[in-house]
């Protein structure tokens, strides 16, 4: 029985971000920018530093070479291409501007902001022009307005000598907790809401420290309460839904009792080899829209990209 050729290189992975910002009449504009070493109009983006996320170095490579500040929106799309090494894999998101002036560097010296709809014809690579159709799709926001997040890891319930409601968060769940403080922000949370056990509020806990917010309490998303009135928590979650006119979210954080069903109620489907959207503990689900017109990005955690360059020192 013959098997496939080994994948010939590596995988080098990047990450980047669609610009975009209002423009006249409805219509938005996007950011183009000229690489001088490549004489080539692109998309903002780059390659992984040692041990981050894709969303972070997306972020941090699209400002750093447009000097543009951004709130980050939908996840869009993901390309690949050949290079020498092997495999250059880009992830993109939506990034709304908010802020900042263009000044030229070493990688890039002209920004050019655009309509979105002319932007393709500017672009050299095959490759853009895939992410700026996903920009200009009209059938689902360009940005979440609810970030819902399941509590970190706790302390074992056999374990547990109290109430269940007051067990905290463990070692590893408040080293959870911390990582989402680090990345949540840029979604550029404006309310932070939790249900009522200990360990919901712990997980949100330096979330809202970093941000100078208070956390609310939006106690029908509890496992209990959502089961004993599941409607009351579609509602909340609805409102949470509705469109905002400024850039951001709110922070919801919830139990694994509820999430899927929330999930399922607003239409969210998943193709892996579950009956329903999963929700690891730590994981957080970026919302936006509507039923039939809903964006649903999961995030399963923040952990290093796999492919992206081993910090110094590492095995």
């Amino acid at each position: 029985m013959s098997s496939l050729p080994e994948p010939v290189g590596r995988v080098v992975a990047a990450a980047g971000g669609a610009l975009w910002r209002p423009g006249q009449d409805g219509d938005i504009e996007t950011a183009v920018v000229h690489r001088p070493r490549y004489d080539d109009w692109s998309l903002p983006k780059g390659k992984l530093d040692a041990g981050e996320h894709a969303l972070e170095a997306a972020v941090r490579e699209t400002t750093e070479e447009t000097g543009v500040s951004v709130v980050v929106g939908r996840r869009s799309v993901r390309t690949s291409y050949p290079i020498p090494e092997g495999t250059k894999r880009v992830d993109y998101w939506l990034m709304r501007a908010v802020g900042g002036d263009f000044e030229p560097n070493d990688e890039v010296d002209e920004l050019v902001w655009v309509p979105a709809t002319d932007a393709a014809a500017l672009c050299s690579h095959e490759q853009d022009r895939t992410v700026l159709a996903d920009l200009c799709r009209t059938d689902v926001p360009r940005a979440p307005t609810l970030l819902l997040v399941r509590h970190a890891h706790a302390g074992s319930r056999q374990e547990w000598r109290g109430r269940d409601e007051e067990r905290p968060l463990d070692g590893r769940g408040w080293a959870q907790a911390r990582r989402l403080a680090e990345v949540l922000p840029l979604f550029r949370p404006t309310a932070i809401l939790s249900a009522e056990p200990v360990r919901c509020r712990q997980t949100v806990e330096p979330l809202a420290e970093r941000l100078g917010l208070e956390i609310g309490s939006l106690p029908e998303l509890g496992e209990e309460e959502f089961g004993a009135d599941p409607q009351a928590g579609l509602n909340a979650v609805q409102r949470l839904l509705e469109p905002r006119t400024e850039p951001g979210v709110t922070v919801v954080c919830s139990q694994g009792g509820a999430i899927p069903s929330v999930l399922m109620a607003l239409g969210v489907t998943w193709s892996g080899n579950r009956p329903y959207p999963p929700a690891a503990k730590g994981s957080v689900w970026a919302l936006g829209g509507r039923p039939g017109a809903l964006a649903a990005d999961y995030y399963r955690n923040f952990d290093p990209d796999p492919d992206a360059p081993r910090p110094t020192g590492s095995r």
